[in-house]
């Protein structure tokens, strides 16, 4: 999660960072130019060293785990490109299937997609129209929320499925964006492990 994540215990100055949220006062103390990484570049989670790297992962795949006892999970459906990190760990550690939901055009097999709207202009994202089963119970997952709009137009695919969103499950959620707002039409079970 960016220069911001010194150890591998998810510390800020000694503070813990699962299960925390930070207020605008506790940012600044951190620094936007920290934060701004961290959102931005979560894959620098993986370069945390020889050994630090592969116990944070274990770490933050336990915490979603944790975090969604009780929630059906028939398969974690992962949001290009990041959501593919531990999108897929974390559906290996629950032993259901993983689904990849990427860019228009990139999935080799027969397609159903969504166009959505961005702050600056339009998106459209795909998946394999096989990959998801009428009455499933699907997770989706990505790294960051941030206005919740490429997670909302996955639920929409996962909707087109007649299958149901059980969770959405992210690493960092900026919560000052109130972006839950925009997923709760979907599953008000979001669960994030690092929220600001």
């Amino acid at each position: 999660l960016g220069t911001i994540l010194h150890t591998a215990d998810w510390k800020i100055d000694e503070t813990p960072l699962i299960g925390k949220s930070f207020d605008s006062k506790k940012l600044q103390e951190i620094g936007n130019k920290q934060v701004l990484a961290m959102v931005c570049d979560s894959t620098n989670i993986f370069n945390y060293g020889s050994s630090g790297s592969e116990k944070l992962g274990r770490e933050i795949i336990a915490a979603f785990i944790e975090k969604l006892k009780g929630t059906k999970v028939d398969a974690i459906l992962g949001v290009e490109s990041r959501g593919f990190l531990f999108g897929y760990m974390l559906a290996v550690e629950m032993n259901v299937p993983f689904i990849p939901i990427r860019k228009s055009g990139k999935l080799p097999w027969k397609t159903i997609g969504i166009d959505y709207a961005l702050e600056y202009g339009t998106a459209r994202i795909e998946m394999h129209e096989d990959a998801i089963s009428e009455g499933m119970n699907v997770v989706i997952h990505d790294d960051l929320l941030a206005t919740g709009g490429t997670a909302a137009a996955a639920a929409k695919l996962v909707e087109l499925k007649n299958a149901k969103v059980s969770a959405f499950a992210f690493v960092v959620e900026l919560g000052f964006l109130n972006a839950r707002s925009v997923l709760d039409p979907f599953c008000q079970n979001t669960v994030s492990l690092v929220n600001y």
